[in-house]
């Protein structure tokens, strides 16, 4: 905005990035739940927690 950009690409470019590091979140809670899960299946466990824990921290990141 010093720059004296319209007020409405600043907000456009904001909301651009805000997109990008929410995609990578959940990117990145996806690739770690997929391991836990077969983790778990392997170790014979319930999956239950493991899907518990990364709906919390997705919605957590919102």
């Amino acid at each position: 905005m010093k720059k004296e950009r319209d007020c409405k690409n600043v907000v456009t470019q904001l909301s651009a990035i805000r997109s990008a590091v929410d995609r990578t979140i959940a990117a990145v809670v996806v690739k770690n739940v997929e391991e836990c899960i077969r983790k778990d299946i392997m170790a014979d466990k319930p999956t239950n927690e493991t899907v518990k824990q990364a709906m919390d921290l997705l919605l957590k990141s919102r």
